[in-house]
Order: C-alpha cells, then structure tokens, then sequence
C-alpha cells in the first residue's frame, strides 16, 4: 500500500519542474533573448532551396503522417521557414497531407506565409494537396508525385512510420537533397542511412523554436534544458551517495575520498 507521504518527493519534483519552465518563459516574454545553438540540419535549407533554383524543380515538403496536433504544427512551422527561403526566389512549392485537418491548417500557413513575405501572387491552391489517409496509399501518392515532378529538394518534418523510407529513397533516385526530422525514434535510422540531413529526436522541437524565435518555445525549450541538467546532476550525485557505503570502509576509493 502506497502511503500518501510516499508521492510528497514526485509532487515536490513536478512542481519545482512547473516553475522553472514557468519562469523561462515569462522571462523569454519579457524579452530576454536566450541562446539555442545553430542546428546543423537548418543550414541544409538554405542549401536546398539553392539548388532547387538552379535547377529549376519543385520543392517538396511532408508535414508527417499524424493528424493536427503538437508535432504537426511544429512540422509546419517549419515548413512556413522553408516557404520564406524559396519566396525570394519564387521556387515552386509543394506540400503534401495525410489528414484533411493539417491539409486545412497547411493551406492557411502557406497561404499566410506568402502574404507576409509581399508575394500573395505566389500562392497557388493546388501546391497544398490532400493526399490520402491511407499509410501505404499516401506513401504511393507521394512517391509518384516525386517522380512526376522531379522535386530537387524534399524536406519531411513530423512523424513517420514504415512510408519515411519509401519517401526517401524515392527521393534518392530523383537526386533530391533530402533533410528531414522526426520523433519516431525508430525511424530515425533510415532517415539517417537515406537522408543529406537527419534533426534528430529533440532537435526536432529546437528547430521550430530557433527559427520562428516564438519567445514562449524559447523559453519552455530553455527551461526543459534546465530541468534535465538538475535531474542529471541529482542522478550523478545520488548514485554517489548510495555507491559509497556499498563499497565498504576498506574500500581504496571510500578511504581516498573520506581523506580528502
């Protein structure tokens, strides 16, 4: 039986995460600026979105496989970065959606995106299109869309099942530079294998953060950040702690460090 005074060190430890992340962000909308670091695979945009001008081919962005929700919308914002990039110099876009919900919110972003840039002209409807919210029948539609359009780079954000590497090596083949981020973590392998540029697991959520500079991502990011350096210092010296009398008074390292 679990005793009420038992939950008092969880509770205690839930709360103290609640007003650290609480004070980043407050702090963050008062307009401190917090430093997050350069994320490698960003700097892969503005090299993509170069070479599919060159080239004269479409762009091709895959917001995941999951209806709207948290990784979707950071999907998306990052999507509205890239869409930024290629506005200047006029690259066709493509976006393609598994659930008519992010095909509804894609559309308004991309749409968006154009008129604050100065370019609404640039905005054609059918660059946003539903797919299919069939795993494999997307993944076909997809892939032949790759194909037909000779896409030059493809950038997929969100969360991908058995479909991420039928999208990238389908990619491979057209010549495509590919970056793309996920939080499956199981299919970050073949992203990885398949892909120029891989985000990986909570760089995904650090790349919307870093690019959109939404005072309140950055704060929460900065504060989780913190949170974790406390459990990682607590677990260090907690496994200190509880090592040192397991180890004996005749132990070499218990002597050495009662000496010091």
């Amino acid at each position: 039986m679990t005793h009420a005074s038992d939950k008092w060190p969880a509770a205690i430890l839930v709360a103290l995460w609640a007003v650290i992340i609480l004070t980043t962000v407050i702090t963050a909308q008062r307009g401190r600026k917090y430093f997050i670091r350069r994320i490698p695979g960003l700097n892969a945009i503005d090299e993509a979105v170069g070479r599919a001008t060159e080239m004269g081919r479409p762009i091709l962005m895959v917001p995941g496989l999951n209806d709207i929700g948290v990784v979707a919308l950071q999907a998306l914002s990052i999507c509205s970065y890239i869409i930024r990039t290629a506005a200047q110099f006029g690259n066709k876009i493509l976006v393609t959606c598994a659930y008519p919900a992010v095909y509804t919110v894609a559309e308004d972003v991309v749409r968006d995106t154009y008129i604050s840039v100065g370019k609404p002209e640039q905005f054609d409807p059918d660059s946003v299109r539903f797919i299919s919210d069939r795993q494999f029948a997307f993944a076909s539609g997809v892939a032949g869309l790759i194909y037909r359009e000779k896409v030059a780079a493809s950038f997929m954000f969100g969360d991908f099942y058995a479909e991420s590497l039928i999208f990238a090596e389908t990619g491979q083949q057209v010549g495509a530079i590919q970056v793309a981020g996920t939080t499956q973590t199981t299919q970050i392998p073949f992203f990885i294998a398949a892909c120029d540029y891989t985000i990986i697991g909570d760089e995904f959520y650090a790349a919307s953060a870093y690019i959109s500079r939404e005072p309140t991502l950055l704060g929460s990011l900065v504060g989780q950040d913190i949170c974790k350096g406390i459990i990682l210092i607590a677990a260090i010296v907690g496994t200190i702690c509880l090592s040192i009398p397991a180890l004996g008074p005749s132990s070499a390292f218990v002597q050495w460090f009662t000496l010091k």
